[in-house]
């Protein structure tokens, strides 16, 4: 059964199925809803329930606030519909360049191993993959109750290839059953989200910067921006942080890229003390705040990996060295 959801900001209707939630079915339909993580803890996808009924798959979602709920309030990326209704979204959203996201079957066709826990899964679809690069997908899979979001480490193709570098999370649900998936399994992929996505329309230098399987979007960044042409000063920054040198990866599938493999500075630090690492030690926005300032004033920034890193670069980019905020791209995550 679908409902019709109208939005009284954007004067805008859709429709949703009983079983979807209502920020991917409104995104699916093209509306610029505002969000972030599509998983309750953002915040960013607050609207107000004007008229109908809704039910809401985490009550306790880290979004909302007590406030938020005593006012009507709910989180539009947990809301699935009972009724038709009328929403008012909170936030503005933005117009996108993104595809439009789509609900679709995905059938696991290969694993790699990367390191000790961390894996590229390679998914195939019976359509073209349709994403930009730094993207993520939420996957449905069998036995759990809930999606998760996970970034892709390719670039669209026509194939339906999309490839995820997921790490295991220790007695994590989700990856516990990932990790035991065989080739052949199937799985329901929904994307693209997220906005932290390569901006192609400014040639300036690009630095990125992961911590553990935040690598998989730069790596996707990575490649997209090979596939554009090396930045006109010729380089690229990555930097990656782990937690001691089994942890550090992804350098050779970054040489590797036909146009900037050979311009590549990788820049790896680990965390943790370790007799076998004899680079840099520490967090990983340390290491970027070595950067010459004029690579400040002039780079485009793309972050991903666990909150408190995220939330050290950010503050260290835009507090510390005065990066505006258009050129500082990633998606919250909790």
């Amino acid at each position: 059964m679908a409902y019709r959801i109208h939005e009284d900001r954007l004067g805008a209707a859709f429709g949703c199925a009983a079983d979807d939630a209502l920020l991917r079915a409104g995104l699916r339909a093209g509306l610029p809803l505002a969000y972030e993580c599509n998983a309750g803890g953002c915040g960013s996808c607050k609207f107000e329930l004007v008229e109908g009924e809704i039910l809401d798959a985490w009550p306790a979602a880290p979004g909302l606030s007590e406030r938020d709920r005593g006012r009507r309030r709910y989180l539009a990326c947990q809301s699935l519909p009972a009724s038709d209704c009328r929403i008012k979204m909170i936030g503005r959203g933005d117009a996108s360049e993104a595809p439009l996201p789509e609900r679709v079957s995905a059938t696991l066709e290969a694993v790699e191993d990367l390191t000790h826990d961390m894996r590229e899964f390679r998914f195939r679809t019976d359509r073209p993959a349709n994403f930009l690069p730094g993207q993520y997908a939420l996957l449905s899979l069998p036995g759990l109750g809930s999606l998760r979001a996970y970034s892709m480490s390719n670039v669209a193709n026509d194939t339906g290839e999309w490839h995820f570098i997921i790490r295991r999370v220790r007695n994590g649900a989700a990856t516990s059953l990932l990790f035991d998936l065989r080739p052949g399994a199937r799985v329901t992929l929904d994307g693209p989200y997220g906005r932290a996505y390569l901006r192609t329309a400014t040639a300036r230098h690009v630095v990125c910067i992961a911590g553990g399987s935040g690598l998989s979007p730069m790596i996707g960044i990575a490649r997209g921006l090979d596939r554009l042409g090396p930045p006109q000063d010729g380089s690229f920054d990555f930097f990656y942080g782990g937690r001691s040198a089994d942890d550090i990866c992804g350098e050779m599938m970054l040489r590797d890229l036909p146009r900037l493999g050979g311009r590549l500075r990788f820049h790896p630090i680990v965390s943790n003390e370790d007799a076998r690492w004899a680079g840099r030690t520490g967090m990983v926005h340390e290491l970027v705040a070595d950067l010459p300032d004029e690579t400040f004033s002039r780079a485009d920034f793309y972050l991903a990996g666990p909150p408190p890193m995220a939330e050290a670069v950010v503050s260290l980019l835009a507090r510390g060295r005065s990066v505006p905020a258009e050129r500082i791209h990633y998606d919250r995550f909790f």
